[in-house]
């Protein structure tokens, strides 16, 4: 029998722009302070975008970190190129296009708009393209600027979010690591709760699209305490693994409270946890590579750990992973 292709991450670069936003930035915008960002969420600052600054550059600077990380034949061979973004430089062409582009590659190019779990989604693809050998190298990016479409008079989103990227090569790996299970979900009767409007002024049923970002936070919280410890469990017990096995927790960076809510009913320490929320809130489709990338540099990810990967966002959609990670020179 065949052994089935092992497929995972073997580089990740990320960005972050230079602008620093603070809570007491925030205060001298909308009635707030920093005790109540931080009590409710944990956040203390954030990066935001220049103003010429979009989803495409953030992509490339990210992809351009990855590079200087793991040196310049890192991007020798791909042949497709996943951009999730739920902020596009435009609709038409695909920033994964752009950015395809800017680095001369012989590879097809599209993007994916799955929210916050946009990354993991654009993984799950990519995996699935290198596994079918449709791809044999695949250039995944996250990448959104989320200061383009807030409220700056909507404190309820407005401390929440911050902009930046990553990027990733999903490639075969030895036997043994790589992807060991995929969980994708989505909800749409929950569209209500976090949307934002593009063509259609409306959902089907006659809620209304907004402006800029507008969330429920409450149902929005309950949603996605509820969907980290669900799915993850599920993506666990697909890989045939105990949670004790696993080595780090790697959650969405939304909000603290969820993340220590979701990992006390996964009843996991909390020095499994992977958080750094407080310095960038939440980046969306960007968040979790970040977080990736940050314990890969200070050494707590290691080659044959396994990781637990989880996000949820607008649609309402989720998704979950366990990667066990795996070491690879360029």
């Amino acid at each position: 029998m065949t052994q089935a292709l092992s497929v995972g991450i073997t580089a990740l670069g990320t960005y972050v722009p230079s602008k620093v936003v603070t809570n007491h930035d925030l205060a001298q915008l909308v009635e707030t302070s920093d005790e109540w960002i931080v009590t409710r969420t944990g956040i203390r600052e954030r990066h935001f975008s220049a103003e010429d600054e979009f989803a495409s550059h953030m992509a490339i600077h990210a992809t351009e970190n990855m590079i200087a990380k793991h040196g310049s034949a890192v991007l020798d061979g791909v042949d497709l190129v996943i951009l999730a973004t739920s902020t596009p430089d435009a609709l038409l062409p695909a920033t994964a296009a752009i950015v395809q582009n800017h680095f001369k590659l012989k590879a097809g190019a599209f993007d994916v708009i799955a929210a916050c779990p946009g990354w993991m989604y654009a993984l799950s693809a990519a995996a699935a393209y290198v596994k079918s050998g449709m791809a044999k190298k695949v250039l995944t990016i996250g990448s959104d600027a989320l200061s383009k479409i807030l409220n700056w008079e909507d404190r309820g989103t407005l401390v929440l979010f911050g902009d930046g990227a990553c990027a990733a090569i999903v490639e075969a790996v030895p036997e043994g690591y790589g992807f060991k299970s995929f969980v994708l979900g989505a909800d749409g009767e929950g569209a209500k709760h976090l949307n934002m409007r593009c063509i259609n002024t409306t959902l089907p049923d006659g809620s209304p699209l907004t402006e800029k970002v507008s969330m429920n936070g409450r149902e929005v919280f309950k949603f996605a305490v509820r969907v980290m410890s669900s799915a993850t469990r599920e993506a666990v017990a697909q890989a045939g693994m105990r949670l004790e096995e696993i080595a780090y927790f790697v959650p969405h960076q939304a909000n603290f409270r969820i993340i220590d809510a979701a990992r006390s009913s996964l009843e996991l320490p909390l020095d499994k946890v992977v958080s750094n929320v407080e310095r960038y809130g939440n980046t969306s489709a960007a968040s979790v590579g970040i977080a990736m990338r940050e314990a890969l540099d200070d050494g707590r990810i290691k080659d044959g750990d396994d990781l637990l990967l989880v996000s949820f966002g607008a649609g309402l959609s989720w998704a979950s992973s366990v990667l066990r990670w795996h070491v690879k020179t360029f």
